[in-house]
């Protein structure tokens, strides 16, 4: 840009011409950036992001530490943003409230005092009124920050100085997890018990090449702070840590509780992780309200310290497990917690690690601070060696000393020639102090110098040795292990574990008391379900007119099946029919079946079963029963028909043949495999016609013979049936003399 201007005003060269493409893609670029790596991903060092280490750091800067006084987090949120965090207060103050709720974090960094928000969902008191200070976790990840353990830069303003990242001397990553969003990447760690993340370090320490499947014999998978039941297979949870990617679902903790007269209510103790129980409550509610859970009576809230959530069953036969199958199903009780550890490595390059990679590279960052620090101490006690080397040689030659201080223009560099001296050392010795030159401390002098000398020989030995650095930092978490053990209340694990229960459910019938009934359709298309078995058909009465046209026994949790003339299924709930008492009700308020239709077949719902339809063209094809449920009234299209054709039969496929014949009384058998299997079409030809179509369809057993069953009911066998075999779609042979005069197979159109 040109610094050319008129009269104060840039001129037209000042002004730059730039495609928008590139302008908007290199300016979003820019802030993509910034996002991912100073605002939603956390460093895979301390587990922390920016806002989170400028808290602590500041925190630190107040001396809140664990054994002093809270302060106002007012006034954290103000030196935070002040000196490191140029962001609202708004979003520090809701960062430095997560880090105390001890429902959010596994292992909370910083100790509230006062209103900081609850499991309901209810956000923290004004700063105004809170008070913080760090915890000992929090202290520990900032242990050693003055020993040059990591690098620091200028702050937003320049006027101060901040750490690029935190010694992290706390498994922070893991412990706590993290959660972000950031431009075309997100992150999601859940929090895990440190006792299990250091016993899997000491391990990697170890064996450095261990596999993923040895560390998850230490890390048995994620530990949330608000407890609940882990149910993900084992095999899964090993694949998420292999890939860094995947998820974990969780159940809420729930037991039985008895009540008199056999009575009982659910007890809820733990609900799932990042699930607000006023939420939860609510859901349940209206779930009850919409009578989309009809077998749960009632919820009450009964949260005062530990939650307890009571729900209360309609009935006392319903079983416990079912009913929390169903509510698992449908609400926020049973929740999905996903893995995505996409964190920034030492580089502050994004990418998604493995278990093992984040343990490593903690382990590594570790060591890198070990050496730090070690290098640091190690030049302190060797200028503080220097200094005593000095005192030592003045001690020596006391009187010489004196003489040249008291007598010598400039001693100094008088003590630098005659004594070989640096100018430390002689420094030193002219500013000490004279009830310094007694025997006494002469004798200290040489101790703190024997001692430093031993440690600087230590020191020394610890970084020409990668095996005593290795041990050093297995001290320092077997130390962490210790604070964390698993029989003290902060370390002992709060998840745990168990197989997802084998029940398979079905939420449309689980709950309906299964009774005999038996479904009677008449011809006129009125249905209803009479109580029991009905042996004797002309005991049901019918209105004038009317007569039977299915009669099919069942149960109240069946599935109850009609097949149409337009080619149709429509599914009906036995439990929904109307009761025996009266006519019933027309089928057609409870289906959408068009007047120019009728009912072909009533059955009740095999899944296991196969069935033929054909229609009248002499079309058909065979379908798997799973495959014609009707979500809707609507019915679920299967076969195809077009103007004058309609479906004609529906039966199911028993044996190995299929028998059709036409109007034209030509029979024709052959093998029921040349029939495909489909879910929904106009099929292929079954028997070819000259004139008329299909009469009607039947399958049977080759062994057993081809039979027919005439006006009377009784059954016929067909002689010398073979002689009328042939193939799928061929003319077929006249029937027999003796075969049914109508034309069919069996007289009515039941289910076969």
């Amino acid at each position: 840009m040109s610094d050319t201007t008129i009269d104060g005003v840039p001129g037209d060269d000042s002004i730059i011409e730039e495609h928008i493409d590139t302008a908007l893609s290199s300016r979003y670029l820019a802030y993509a950036l910034s996002t991912i790596t100073q605002r939603a991903l956390p460093d895979v060092r301390d587990g922390l992001k920016p806002v989170h280490r400028r808290i602590l750091y500041a925190m630190r800067m107040l001396k809140l530490n664990p054994e002093n006084a809270h302060k106002k987090c007012a006034r954290i949120v103000g030196d935070v943003m002040g000196q490191y965090h140029p962001h609202g207060d708004a979003s520090i103050y809701d960062a430095l409230v997560k880090l105390s709720q001890s429902f959010s974090a596994r292992y909370p960094l910083v100790d509230g005092q006062g209103n900081f928000g609850n499991i309901d969902g209810d956000s923290a008191a004004a700063m105004r009124y809170t008070e913080a200070k760090m915890t000992a976790a929090g202290v520990a990840l900032l242990a050693g920050i003055d020993e040059d353990a990591v690098d620091f830069i200028a702050t937003y303003n320049e006027e101060d100085e901040e750490p690029v990242v935190l010694p992290g001397g706390f498994p922070n990553l893991l412990a706590n997890g993290s959660q972000g969003i950031a431009v075309g990447m997100a992150t999601s760690i859940p929090p895990h018990n440190v006792a299990e993340i250091c016993d899997a370090a000491l391990h990697l320490i170890k064996t450095p090449s261990a596999r993923i499947e040895t560390l998850m014999n230490y890390i048995q998978g994620p530990d949330f702070p608000t407890g609940g039941i882990i149910t993900e297979p084992r095999e899964n949870m090993l694949e998420a840590y292999k890939t860094g990617k995947g998820g974990f679902k969780v159940r809420a903790r729930w037991h039985k509780e008895d009540l008199p007269r056999g009575l009982y209510q659910i007890v809820v103790t733990e609900i799932p992780y990042q699930v607000q129980k006023s939420r939860l409550i609510e859901k349940l509610a209206e779930l009850i309200e919409t009578k989309k859970v009809p077998w749960l009576e009632d919820i009450r809230d009964e949260f005062a310290e530990d939650i307890r959530i009571i729900l209360e069953p309609k009935s006392k036969n319903i079983e416990p497990d079912l009913l929390m199958e169903s509510l698992f199903k449908l609400s926020e009780l049973e929740s999905r917690v996903s893995l995505n550890m996409n964190v920034l490595d030492a580089t502050r390059t994004p990418r998604v690690m493995d278990l093992r990679e984040v343990i490593q590279a903690f382990l590594d960052h570790r060591r890198e601070v070990l050496q730090r620090r070690s290098r640091q101490r190690l030049g302190k006690i060797e200028d503080r060696m220097e200094v005593l080397d000095g005192y030592m040689i003045a001690f020596l030659n006391l009187d010489e000393v004196i003489r040249i201080i008291r007598f010598e223009d400039e001693p100094k560099m008088e003590l630098i020639k005659t004594f070989k001296l640096t100018e430390r050392q002689a420094d030193a010795i002219l500013n000490m102090r004279l009830r310094a030159l007694n025997k006494l401390q002469e004798i200290e002098i040489k101790s703190e110098f024997d001692t430093l000398a031993a440690e600087k020989a230590d020191i020394e030995a610890l970084l020409g040795s990668d095996m005593k650095q290795w041990a050093s930092i297995a001290d320092e978490l077997k130390a962490v292990k210790n604070d964390y053990n698993a029989k003290s209340d902060i370390g002992k694990r709060r998840s745990t574990f168990a197989d997802q229960p084998d029940i398979e459910i079905d939420l449309a019938t689980a709950f309906i008391t299964k009774e005999p009934i038996t479904v009677v359709l008449s011809e006129k298309g009125w249905i209803r379900a009479l109580k029991g078995r009905v042996d004797d058909v002309d005991s049901i009465k019918f209105k004038e007119g009317d007569a039977p046209a299915f009669i099919v026994p069942a149960e109240t949790t069946d599935k109850i099946i009609l097949f149409a003339t337009n080619g149709k299924f429509y599914t009906i709930g036995a439990d929904k029919l109307p009761g025996g008492r009266g006519n019933g009700e027309p089928i057609r308020l409870m289906i959408d079946l068009e007047d120019d239709h009728v009912p072909l077949g009533l059955f009740v719902h095999d899944e296991a079963r196969e069935l033929l339809i054909a229609s009248t063209e002499g079309y058909g094809f065979r379908v798997a029963e799973a495959d014609i449920i009707a979500s809707t009234r609507g019915g679920k299209q299967t076969l195809n028909v077009k103007g004058d054709a309609e479906a004609a039969r529906c039966i199911a496929v028993k044996g190995d043949k299929v028998a059709a014949i036409g109007e034209n009384r030509k029979i024709l058998v052959f093998d029921v495999e040349e029939l495909p299997v489909m879910s929904r079409g106009k099929g292929v030809r079954i028997q070819k016609y000259k004139d008329g179509g299909l009469a009607d369809v039947t399958t049977f057993a080759a062994e057993d013979g081809l039979s027919f069953v005439d006006n009377s009911g009784r059954t016929n066998s067909v002689p010398e049936w073979t002689t009328l075999e042939g193939k799928r779609a061929a003319a077929g042979r006249m029937a027999p003399r003796g075969f049914s005069r109508i034309g069919r197979f069996v007289p009515d159109n039941r289910l076969t």
